[in-house]
C-alpha cells in the first residue's frame, strides 16, 4: 500500500485527490451483498450482481464478495465482515478506505473494528462539503443514477434518476446532496476511475419497507 500511503500523506492541490484515493493503490474491492436486495434473479429489483461486476471490470479491480442474508444481524453481519478482512489482511493488505464524510459514530465503529483487526482505515473525504463535493464529482465526468430512495427523506420520483445538477437543485434543503444520512443510494456508471462506461436503462420501480428501489437493467 505504499503508493496510498505516499498519496495520503501529499498535498495534492487543485486535483480530484478523492478520484485517486479511490482507486490508486487499491488491490481490492470488499463488497457486501445483502441478498434481500442485490440479485442475480431477473425478477428481482434492486442493483444486478451482474452491474457490480461490470463497474469492477471497468475499475480494473479484483474483488472480496461477502454474502449475507436478508434480514441480517448486527453480529452476523460483523462475523462475516470480520472473515473477510481478516483473509485480506492474511493476502497482506493493511489499509481499507472508506468514503464517509461527516458520521462520527460510523467512523468511530470502522476504526474501532479495524483495529480489532490491525487493521487501519482511511477516510481521504472526511469532512469535505457535501455540496462542493456533489457539483466536484458531477464536473470531473462522474455519472450515476440513484437507484434506492429513503421515502420518510425524500418522493420516490427521485428513485432512477441521473445525479446531475437538475437533481441537486431539487433536493429539499434538509437532504444531504451526497446522500450521507441514507437519504439515497445510487450506482456510478462513467467516472474517471472507470476505463469504460457502463450502460444502464432506467426499469421499474416498486416501493418496499419504506423504500423506492429502481432496477437498473444493462443496456
Amino acid at each position: 500500500m505504499d503508493t496510498l500511503q505516499t498519496l495520503l500523506l501529499a498535498d495534492i492541490v487543485g486535483t480530484l485527490a478523492w478520484l485517486w484515493l479511490a482507486f490508486v493503490g487499491i488491490v481490492a474491492a470488499l463488497l457486501a451483498f445483502d441478498l434481500g436486495v442485490l440479485h442475480k434473479d431477473d425478477h428481482e429489483i434492486g442493483v444486478r450482481e451482474s452491474l457490480l461486476e461490470k463497474q469492477l471490470a471497468a475499475a480494473r479491480l479484483p474483488s472480496i464478495v461477502v454474502r449475507i442474508p436478508f434480514p441480517c444481524t448486527n453480529e452476523l453481519y460483523e462475523r462475516e465482515m470480520s472473515k473477510a478482512v481478516a483473509q485480506a489482511k492474511a493476502d497482506g493488505i493493511t489499509h481499507v478506505i472508506f468514503g464517509d464524510l461527516f458520521l462520527e459514530e460510523l467512523r468511530a465503529y470502522r476504526v474501532a473494528r479495524l483495529a480489532e483487526l490491525g487493521m487501519q482505515a482511511v477516510f481521504p473525504l472526511w469532512q469535505r462539503p457535501t455540496d462542493l463535493l456533489a457539483r466536484e464529482m458531477i464536473a470531473s465526468g462522474l455519472s450515476a443514477n440513484l437507484a434506492t430512495v429513503d421515502l420518510a427523506k425524500l418522493s420516490p420520483s427521485f428513485s432512477g434518476r441521473r445525479f446531475d445538477e437538475r437533481l441537486l437543485s431539487d433536493l429539499p434543503r434538509e437532504v444531504d446532496p451526497c446522500g450521507e444520512n441514507g437519504e439515497f443510494h445510487s450506482f456510478v456508471t462513467t467516472g474517471p476511475m472507470f476505463d469504460r462506461t457502463i450502460a444502464v436503462t432506467v426499469g421499474e420501480t416498486v416501493i418496499r419497507e419504506g423504500f423506492a428501489y429502481t432496477d437498473l437493467l444493462p443496456a
